[in-house]
């Protein structure tokens, strides 16, 4: 956490509105990252938060008064601030978000050129000591605001990270959760051979139907519900700026994000072969398997966007994924993209003639995988200490890029802290072995309770 402002975080900013962040202090936000990254012009958007608009605008005159003039382009996505700093070549961008966070918080997330993340270790503190210190230059000019029509552009972007034409008449739900993702995917349904049912569609600052945020259990009965009446082929449901997106199968099972990481490897890897595929170490084996199958050459990186965004680029990679629904691709400037997955995904049935269920069993059954579990401990340094010592004899490998990785040949796990809490997430996976997945799950999380 910051220094100054606790809710200054490692990667953005999250804050109760107006008690820790407010009008005031957005503008003096956008005056600080305009003088910290000597930006002349800036893409600004927000979400449908009930404050989003206030927060934006004054954001907005910080940074028109820094002398940075400033692209608006209204209520939107975060990858759509990310699609307008790289197309149009500005200086950086500002998304106004709380994303999955209750309907009275907001935030802001900041990148530079190129779409590329500010972060605590690349910038977001020397914002933070700024905006405390009103330590603003008096700028040569007082910068102008114009509003931009990015989105036409953005779809045929969209559109030509897929092949349209092999795509199926599918029926698939689609559930921004009152979110902003409805905005894309009215205009894509236009241009494509797709029947999209509609769920929670609306943008909605009141968050009539809960939070938005598919990774609670209880945000996921109304997803698959409307997948099993309407015949649906398949669900997607988003969070509320659509960084992140939820598969459901025709069944209206809920799909782990591990496995979804494989199936768009796969498809993206028959149409561009040979390339590089970025993943994170917590479960890793299914990922592997499918990129070599497919002839991609697989890179671990730490789990984390900022870690992700790296090791893309150092890689140069085509496409990287996160168990935590968390997807980048090169074409995008090496960011995180909500909507280019489903088509993906949507492609990958067209063109398999397999359903989704049938596509992820195939690789639950080849690799068994825990999911993962979180659990509070008093010393999570010690618990993992206690694991390396009680297990170490036996593993073919240990590795300590994110948290504790152990690799026993037939089964392996990962465990690492939480950066915020003391929570330790545990992930568990086998080689097409289901009870001994489940097993040493169980023997682990017994052991992580003595701890």
């Amino acid at each position: 956490m910051g220094q100054y402002y606790p809710f200054f975080k490692a990667y953005d900013v999250r804050a109760r509105v107006p008690d820790e962040l407010d009008a005031d202090l957005a503008r003096r936000i956008g005056r600080a990252y305009a003088a910290e990254i000597g930006a002349r012009t800036v893409v600004v958007g927000r979400d449908m938060r009930l404050s989003s608009a206030e927060l934006a605008d004054a954001l907005i005159e910080g940074l028109t008064a820094g002398g940075a003039d400033v692209l608006d382009i209204g209520l939107c996505g975060t990858e759509e601030v990310y699609y307008v700093t790289f197309s149009q070549a500005t200086d950086g961008g500002i998304m106004v978000t709380a994303s999955h966070n209750p309907k009275d918080y907001n935030g802001l997330k900041f990148v530079r050129e190129g779409a590329r993340p500010i972060s605590s270790d690349t910038g977001l503190f020397d914002i933070e000591k700024r905006t405390h210190d009103n330590d603003f230059p008096t700028p040569a000019r007082t910068g102008e605001r114009r509003a931009l029509d990015h989105r036409p552009g953005y779809i045929d972007f969209l559109l030509g990270q897929i092949r349209p034409e092999n795509l199926r008449p599918l029926r698939i739900v689609a559930n921004p959760g009152n979110g902003c993702a409805g905005l894309i995917v009215e205009p894509l349904s236009e241009r494509l051979p797709l029947e999209i049912v509609r769920l929670h569609f609306e943008p909605d600052g009141e968050l009539p139907n809960g939070i938005p945020n598919p990774l609670l259990p209880e945000n996921r009965e109304a997803t698959a519900a409307a997948v099993r009446e309407h015949g649906a082929d398949f669900g997607v449901a988003w969070d509320g700026d659509f960084d992140r997106c939820f598969f459901f199968d025709e069944n209206g099972e809920f799909i782990e994000g591990y496995y979804i990481v494989g199936l768009i490897a796969q498809m993206l890897l028959a149409m561009n072969p040979g390339e590089a595929i970025v993943h994170d170490p917590r479960l890793t084996w299914n990922t592997l398997a499918q990129v070599r199958e497919n002839g991609g050459t697989p890179v671990q990186s730490k789990s984390g966007h900022s870690f992700m965004k790296q090791v893309m680029r150092e890689a140069d990679a085509l496409y990287g994924g996160e168990m935590s629904a968390h997807h980048y691709f090169r074409d995008f400037s090496y960011a995180d993209n909500g909507h280019i997955p489903w088509l993906v995904m949507a492609q990958l049935i067209s063109e398999s003639g397999k359903p989704l269920s049938t596509l992820v069993a195939e690789r639950i059954a080849a690799y068994p995988a825990s999911g993962e579990i979180n659990r509070e401990i008093g010393d999570p340094d010690a618990a993992l200490a206690d694991l390396e010592r009680h297990y170490g004899a036996a593993a073919q490998s240990i590795e300590h890029v994110d948290g504790l990785s152990m690799d026993f040949g037939e089964w392996r796990f990962n465990v690492r802290k939480s950066n915020t809490e003391p929570v330790v997430r545990l992930n568990v996976e086998t080689r097409g072995d289901i009870e001994l997945m489940r097993a040493k799950t169980d023997e682990l999380l017994a052991r992580l309770a003595a701890a």
